[in-house]
């Protein structure tokens, strides 16, 4: 795809202006990093506060009254009983219980509103509308922005221009109002830190990321240290670490299955793929691989792809995401292993350039998380 062919969000000329190296991502033109650069971008985003423009994401609203059931028929997840004001992550499932899209949505009692991945947003729309358009509305708002504002700082920076906002807890949400501008806000994120997404006009987006830039505590992040931010919390990216050959299971996403849905739970099964779903959920039929922490011995990177073995030499499976992790200080990975390999501490290879290089399991996340829980 040619640069002229690339979408751009409402911040392009932001960012043009900030000096961002921009690169293609999910159809747009989106900065990878600016001229502070990945390292002091990562570590700025972990100890003041940093601010991401996530606007290639695909927001939708679901409404109606039966908006909730019919979502819920798609998914693994109690959306029934989501109360209002509350956020959850959700699973796309398809048939066979391999996982379409992991997404974002948030009861706002009159609608659903779902945030879902970028690359993602017109085929998860498209099945949506095939499989539940006749039970609800579904409305894409693909035009909207989206900001991300990440970091222990995030909260001082955000309420100077949204008073009020320090009172939403993690995975909450709620309607604020910016100079006569409404914005959407949820206390969430994407790198293990405490922070907040932001959903306003398309017109709106700009002006409001320049009023957070010129907070003394923000300053903008590319994709790059978003992506390390989010493997040090261990978390998935779609098309990396899951995806249409992934089940829930065996990405060791089981704790967004409530109970409800489980086995024996008031409203179990009923979403696709859910004889396979609980059957590795229960351990009739455990899963043949599962997705583990991985930190390496040596002080060598560990690309997606790379081959990982087992100390005789058999091939096991191979990394996902991987990189130097900048506030670890050593290069980490997440990737699928046998479960008889899985444990922590468990001693396995990877690959690299035909050099076996010794890596450890370890526990996820590499970095504790700092969510504002209240």
């Amino acid at each position: 795809m040619s640069s002229t062919e690339l979408l751009q969000t409402p911040l392009h000329a932001l960012h043009l202006e900030l000096g961002a190296r921009m690169v293609p991502f999910a159809g747009y033109s989106m900065p990878v990093q600016y001229p502070a650069g990945l390292m002091a971008e990562h570590q700025h985003t972990r100890n003041a506060a940093g601010l991401f423009d996530v606007s290639h994401m695909g927001q939708l609203r679901l409404s109606g009254p039966e908006a909730a059931a019919a979502f819920e028929s798609l998914m693994p997840v109690d959306v029934i009983g989501l109360a209002p004001g509350k956020q959850r992550y959700g699973l796309l499932l398809t048939d066979e219980g391999t996982i379409v899209d992991d997404l974002m949505f948030v009861n706002r009692e009159d609608h659903l509103f779902v945030i879902v991945n970028g690359a993602c947003k017109h085929g998860d729309l498209a099945h949506m509308q095939q499989r539940i358009g006749q039970r609800c509305t579904i409305e894409p708002q693909f035009d909207r922005g989206l900001l991300a504002l990440q970091g222990p700082q995030a909260v001082t920076a955000l309420q100077r221009l949204l008073p009020g906002v320090e009172k939403l807890v993690f995975m909450t949400g709620a309607a604020f109002e910016w100079q006569g501008r409404p914005l959407f806000v949820t206390r969430s994120g994407y790198t293990g830190e405490d922070g907040f997404e932001l959903s306003l006009a398309a017109a709106d987006t700009e002006a409001f990321a320049r009023a957070l830039l010129a907070q003394p505590e923000v300053q903008p992040i590319g994709l790059g240290a978003r992506n390390s931010l989010r493997l040090e919390a261990g978390l998935c990216l779609y098309g990396n670490d899951i995806d249409t050959t992934t089940t829930p299971v065996e990405a060791g996403l089981n704790w967004a299955m409530q109970k409800v849905r489980r086995s024996g739970g008031a409203r179990a099964g009923g979403f696709p793929g859910a004889a396979r779903v609980l059957a590795q959920l229960d351990g009739t039929a455990p899963p043949e691989r599962v997705r583990v922490g991985l930190i390496a011995q040596e002080r060598v990177p560990v690309r997606e792809h790379t081959e990982l073995q087992s100390e005789a030499g058999e091939r096991l499976g191979e990394v996902t995401s991987g990189l130097l992790g900048p506030t670890i200080n050593q290069p980490i990975a997440m990737g699928y292993l046998p479960p008889a390999f899985a444990a922590p501490g468990t001693r396995v290879n990877a690959l690299v350039r035909g050099k076996a290089v010794p890596m450890v399991v370890a526990p996820m996340p590499f970095v504790p998380n700092r969510y504002h829980r209240g």
